[in-house]
């Protein structure tokens, strides 16, 4: 697989099977992910990987957050507003929008709060130190595991979800208090018989996004 099939391959995947990823293969990506460029090879990211009981509690601790209708507060400031440009191109992921996925677009909602039926999920941090420059490092990062994990045949989705309650993840992952959890990948094998992994975002035109001078 080129790169630029793995770019086309990738797409955020919303239910996973039961199947575990291993721990040999989930450390074949972060191998080769560490190639990632950083400022001044600083390598900010700070890597911890949920599976089997660990996620399992995690997943009930986020259900009974939900049922309790707990708070969410992310440890990375979000949006108060969006750009008119952005607002614009989110309209694709309005439900009337989604394509192939017939009556499985109702399931958007459940799948992000059981964080996709994942087998495992990868939470980048980053010491509390560094500033936004790190947070770019930190999306290269996130970008080369889910590259490398369509090459493997692994679905991938980062998504705001696997972070709304840092003190679950704190508690089960013993994350040191210095560190900022910054955003969760979903990883797994997909499961294709549910239509909600046939949704495909949309993708401006060049011609919105990108400015040649000569």
């Amino acid at each position: 697989m080129t790169v630029k099939e793995a770019m086309f391959a990738r797409r955020s995947m919303r239910d996973f099977l039961p199947k575990p990823v291993s721990r040999e293969l989930l450390a074949e990506i972060f191998e080769a992910a560490v190639r990632t460029p950083s400022w001044a090879n600083s390598q900010p990211w700070e890597v911890f990987v949920a599976t089997g009981e660990t996620l399992e509690r995690i997943r009930e601790g986020y259900r009974h957050a939900y049922e309790d209708k707990v708070t969410t507060a992310t440890e990375m400031t979000r949006p108060d507003k969006w750009p008119e440009s952005a607002k614009a191109r989110q309209k694709g992921l309005h439900p009337g929008m989604v394509r192939d996925c017939g009556e499985d677009v109702k399931l958007f909602g459940a799948l992000n709060q059981c964080i996709f039926n994942a087998p495992a999920v990868i939470y980048l941090c980053m010491d509390d130190m560094l500033e936004h420059w790190g947070l770019y490092d930190i999306g290269a990062y996130s970008q080369s595991i889910m590259l490398l994990a369509a090459e493997k045949g692994l679905g991938t989705i980062p998504a705001i979800t696997t972070v709304l309650y840092p003190q679950i993840l704190r508690k089960e992952m013993e994350i040191p208090e210095n560190f900022k959890i910054v955003l969760g990948i979903a990883i797994g094998y997909t499961n294709e018989e549910n239509g909600i992994n046939n949704f495909h975002s949309s993708r401006s035109p060049l011609s919105e996004t990108v400015r040649f001078f000569e």
